[in-house]
């Protein structure tokens, strides 16, 4: 993989761990994820700050289901849509973090192929077009509409542009569609807890959106997956370039442990300490006879 030169003091450090254990922290809404349950659940008696909505959720949006939005921090925007999380750095108009748990796969909803800017954050936070990007490039997303396949509304929200970043078509139909396929899989066999996000890197030459939808280029993206609990948790990462190298026959070259991806973004990730060190020889094997639709 190529050498990565980055700047990361401008991110904001986020804990993934301190919305992830139990018992010990909690976000500011109260609540965290059961490590051993994969529950989602609330503290009301824990709740840090009370933190309003930036944006009134529009009571003509469609689909109806409501999407929270509130300020993680004075730069990040945090968007809880239906099944998945997203943090949106409103001065990029980019989602650069995201977050959900892909559990048995007990939907096949069609996947919606009309894009949209979509309602819940500012327009200060949004790309400025929800139009094809070209130039060799897909409307990528971070979060795969296939993980989402249980709920219309889900589908649907996953096709706003706060979850989509241009992406090379061969990263987007190749080593990044792979891990989308690796986890349509494993989650027939334990729920996984899925994070992952971009780092923009240093190469200005791709960034050719930034009149036309308002948005850099990323320069890698990096994806987590974590299942098992206690002495039986496992844990995968990668950082794929956004080059025409990302192909699915180049995906083992894109591993990284969780240690050095920590070292790499600044984050930490909510993954047991002994688990942090190891790095797969391989990617994770598709097992035989895996239903990817």
């Amino acid at each position: 993989m190529p050498a990565l030169r980055l700047t990361f003091g401008f991110f904001i450090v986020l804990c993934w761990s301190g919305a992830h254990a139990h018992p010990g922290k909690v976000n500011t809404e109260g609540c965290h994820t059961h490590r051993k349950t994969s529950e989602y659940h609330c503290h009301e008696d824990r709740i840090k700050a009370k933190v309003e909505p930036v944006v009134p959720p529009s009571e003509t949006a469609q689909p109806t289901a409501q999407v929270q939005a509130s300020m993680e921090s004075k730069e990040l925007l945090k968007l809880d849509y239906e099944g998945f999380t997203l943090w949106i750095d409103c001065k990029e108009r980019a989602a650069i973090r995201f977050r959900y748990t892909a559990q048995r796969d007990n939907g096949n909803v069609k996947r919606y192929d009309h894009f949209e800017l979509g309602p819940g954050s500012p327009a200060a936070c949004q790309q400025f077009s929800s139009q094809a990007y070209g130039n060799g490039y897909d409307r990528g997303h971070q979060v795969p509409a296939n993980h989402l396949d249980d709920s219309v509304n889900a589908i649907h929200q996953s096709n706003y542009m706060a979850n989509i970043l241009p992406q090379t078509s061969q990263m987007n139909r190749g080593a990044w569609l792979l891990t989308e396929e690796i986890i349509e899989c494993y989650r027939d066999i334990d729920d996984l807890l899925v994070l992952g996000g971009i780092i923009w890197g240093q190469d200005t030459n791709n960034d050719i959106f930034a009149s036309s939808h308002g948005v850099r280029t990323p320069d890698y993206f990096y994806k987590v997956i974590v299942r098992g609990t206690g002495a039986d948790e496992r844990a995968i990462a990668w950082v794929v370039p956004n080059s025409t190298e990302a192909t699915k026959r180049n995906l083992d070259h894109f591993l990284v442990s969780i240690d050095e991806l920590e070292k790499l973004t600044g984050d930490q990730f909510p993954v047991a300490d002994y688990a942090k060190h190891d790095k797969p020889a391989t990617s994770w094997l598709i097992p035989y006879g895996c239903n990817k639709s």
